[in-house]
């Protein structure tokens, strides 16, 4: 039988499950008996004041256990803890007024999820309809419609950063670059909806909740002091299998809380499954962003200063852990290259929109498009070759690890020998004279570069960022980003490990398994591998949950280091039993034997069975049974200091792409001919694997950039609500992809190990930018917004025709 180690591509071992139906999701769940089901109500009204409600005829229908609004909500639970100073009051549902279309406005609880949607439509609200804002610009000024009267103007939070001497670089500089960008609000679509299950048990005034809510378990905390209980009274259970998440299923936390007081109001276990239409309006969504960037460029291209002026909108309200979208990449806010000065602005605003949260990528997208997009543009300005102006600008080899102005500790990398490589995929120069040949037919080819860092392993202190020096210094710092997991051995030889990262999909089974096997000599297929999440047994930190692609880094070392204990004390009980020393031993195929001679053995089983079985025949000072925890984080996640320096992950990879593109002249559409990408993220665990995340994450990545965005009016009413008006890429838009990889270990993780599989989400919109941009270079068009839908592309090409025809009859 073949035998699998850790950088072997084993097949998953998830698969078996969910290739024949057997998976078990949270509409699965029936854990309890007497459930029943939840309906809610929304506002149809992107910013209205509720005047009355009015729930008599719903709860005297047939079927229907109670109706729940927002005064209840008020009176059991508090306000959502939020990461800023503004006194913006975010409850589970609206309770004065309502802030975005969606908003929840009351729960109904029926017998079955058709009486409850049938009982909505008897709940009479009375609406006063308010002036609404939704364009980021328009937020921001004086004069704007108020989301929060309290807080005084609709910024929620502001902060200012300056890293080196960036005014002596802009004086020195030969060129100054300006632009603005504008980076759509888009989301993700799982196949599986947010979903929960709620009980509130009145003799321990306690919770039990089990919901598809993938962490990060920083958000517990969040739910207990909403729900007012101590945290050991809030139980989370998430099921063994989440349809999908791509972050977004942190979004869900409010509908916990929310389930968890229905509960407790109607005296029944309650469940709600989201629909599709609720998903796409009211669950969670990426920020839309406004950037202001310019940078200070040596005549060479060399780039010696930046300055962004960065501006999120977090919707109706700052939902935990907003505003982090603003500070997840202030570690990495060079990008891939050598900057040495770096002076940044960070707005949040509020407007009348959904609210956000994580998505994949988390940042990423929202910070990688202006910045790659200027990279090209100061190339084109300055008459240079794009690569080269990239090459210029790369972080040499000799200089890792490399300390970036704003804090940020990239561990390993060799960043210009993975862009030579997809240079060479592409055949950068060959593909250069395509172009020259198709311009003369009239024919719009295009290419563009693209290279990024791509963090993984998040420090929990990065998010304190979004506080001044002086507010941090109030409260308890925050740093690390500890994963814990243990490994267990039953009686009869059975391996157990259990892990608190809760998968969504990504294979965290499989490695753990692989992980295991080998540093315990065995075939990696027969370990269980537990991965449901309970808050009650699992080995869980606050930093717990899947997100961040932390699983590599630090979810996989947390696995190995419980393992290694494990081997530690059957190697002392095998020296024992063989009167050998330690470090004569070695450990294989299920045997420790003498390295020296190794007839001299014993099997793992029995070395297992004394530690269970002869408890009296242990070694002095090992315990009786198998079973290990280890709890793991980098020693380099530290919190901010008091120059706001913070070192925002534990690893950082590396990511180069290339595209080529063809403009439809006639119609705008953008086909993608080929795209290359090429990954550093150290030791890969499973390649098999590996390649299917980073596919994962360029499709979506590629929706950003071409299809997706949650469209608003003017007036904040939502044009997006089905899949008929929100596109997401399907089989048939994805082009032709080329992975390849370079392995430069990490030293900071015990195998090596970074994340991966959200690259391609943060690069895709601007490598795909700059293809296009390239194509319609020769119609002067400068692209400086997403998504690159047909329609868009289109109008721009008529207005630069236009404005060509009128250039050529004002000569004539």
């Amino acid at each position: 039988m073949q035998q699998y180690r850790i950088g072997d591509p084993m097949p998953r071992v998830e698969d078996a499950r969910l290739t024949t139906g057997k998976g078990t999701y949270i509409e699965d769940l029936n854990p309890l008996p007497n459930i029943h089901h939840a309906a809610i109500l929304r506002s149809p009204y992107p910013h209205a004041r509720i005047k009355s409600i009015r729930t008599e005829k719903a709860e005297q229908m047939p079927g229907v256990k109670g109706v729940v609004t927002g005064q209840t909500i008020a009176e059991w639970t508090k306000p959502f803890p939020v990461g800023v100073t503004a006194p913006v009051k975010y409850y589970a549902l609206a309770v004065d007024k309502v802030r975005y279309v969606g908003e929840p406005v009351a729960v109904v609880v029926a017998k079955n999820r058709y009486l409850a949607e049938d009982a909505l439509d008897a709940i009479e609200v009375e609406y006063e309809p308010l002036p609404a804002v939704v364009d980021i610009e328009k937020a921001l000024a004086p004069d704007a419609p108020l989301l929060h009267p309290e807080v005084g103007s609709n910024i929620v939070n502001h902060r200012q950063f300056v890293y080196g001497d960036v005014d002596k670089a802009f004086g020195e500089a030969d060129f100054v670059f300006r632009h603005k960008f504008h980076f759509p609000k888009y989301s993700a679509t799982p196949v599986e909806t947010y979903g929960v299950i709620a009980h509130y048990d009145a003799s321990e005034d306690s919770y039990t909740i089990w919901a598809n809510f993938h962490g990060p378990f920083t958000l517990q905390s969040v739910m207990a002091a909403a729900l007012q209980v101590p945290s050991n009274k809030l139980r989370i259970v998430i099921p063994k299998d989440v349809g999908g998440s791509y972050g977004i299923k942190s979004g869900v936390y409010p509908y916990m809380v929310l389930m968890g007081a229905v509960a407790k109001k109607v005296g029944l276990p309650v469940k709600w499954i989201e629909d599709r239409q609720e998903h796409l309006m009211s669950s969670s969504s990426g920020t839309d962003r406004v950037t202001w960037i310019e940078a200070a460029v040596k005549k060479d291209g060399t780039v010696t200063a930046l300055k962004m002026k960065m501006v999120d909108s977090v919707g109706a309200y700052v939902r935990a852990p907003e505003p982090a979208c603003l500070y997840r990449t202030h570690s990495n806010s060079t990008g891939a290259y050598r900057i040495p000065n770096l002076a940044m602005e960070t707005i949040a605003v509020v407007t009348n929109k959904c609210p956000t949260g994580l998505i994949r990528g988390y940042g990423g997208q929202q910070f990688y498009f202006p910045l790659e997009r200027a990279m090209q543009m100061i190339a084109a300005q300055l008459g240079l070759d794009p690569a080269e102006v990239i090459r210029r600008n790369l972080i040499p080899s000799d200089q890792f690890p490399y300390r970036t102005p704003s804090g940020g500790i990239y561990d390993s990398g060799d960043y210009l020998a993975a862009f030579e490589k997809v240079l060479e995929l592409v055949d950068y120069q060959e593909f250069r004279k395509r172009q020259a040949e198709a311009r003369k037919q009239g024919r719009y080819l295009g290419i563009g570069l693209s290279c990024i860092v791509e963090p993984s392993g998040s420090n929990m202190g990065y998010i304190t960022v979004a506080l001044t020096p002086q507010e941090r210094a109030k409260s308890l710092p925050k740093s690390g980003c500890a994963e814990g997991a243990t490994v267990s051995i039953d009686p009869l030889g059975g391996i157990k490990v259990r892990i608190s990262t809760t998968p969504t999909g990504q294979g965290h089974e499989t490695v753990a398994a692989q992980i295991v096997g080998e540093v315990l000599g065995v075939d990696p297929r027969s370990v269980k591998v537990v991965a449901e999440m309970d808050t009650l047994t699992s080995p869980w930190s606050v930093a717990s949950g899947s997100y961040s692609s932390r699983f590599a880094p630090i979810g996989s070392s947390a696995v190995y280091q419980a393992a290694l204990k494990v081997r530690k004390k059957l190697l002392e009980i095998a020296a024992h039993l063989l009167q050998e020393p330690v470090d004569a031993l070695q450990l294989a195929d299920e045997q420790v034997f003498v390295r020296d001679n190794p007839q001299k053995q014993v099997s793992l089983r029995r070395l297992v069975g004394s530690a269970h079985w002869n408890p009296a025949g242990l070694p002095e000072g090992i315990e009786p049974g198998i079973h290990e925890t280890a709890f793991y984080s980098v020693p380099s996640a530290l919190p901010p200091d008091e120059h706001d320096l913070v070192n925002g992950s534990a690893t950082y990879g590396f990511v180069a792409d290339a595209v080529t593109v063809e403009v439809d002249a006639e119609t705008g559409e953008v086909k993608i001919l080929d795209y290359f990408t090429v990954h550093d993220a150290g030791k890969l665990l499973n390649p098999l694997i590996v390649d299917g995340q980073i596919m994962g994450g360029l499709v979506h990545g590629l929706g950003g950039a071409m299809f997706e965005e949650l469209m608003y009016d003017s007036n904040g009413q939502f044009l997006t609500g089905s899949f008929m008006d929100y596109l997401c890429p399907t089989a048939t838009e994805i082009p032709r992809v080329t992975i390849k990889h370079l392995e430069t270990p990490s030293p900071l993780t015990p195998l090596g190990a970074k994340g991966l599989g959200e690259g391609n989400t943060m690069s895709a919109p601007g490598v795909i930018a700059n293809a296009v941009a390239d194509a319609l270079a020769p119609l002067g068009i400068v692209v400086d917004s997403l998504p690159l839908t047909p329609n868009r592309i289109w109008l721009w090409m008529q207005e630069a025709n236009a404005e060509q025809r009128q250039k050529e009859e004002e000569l004539a």
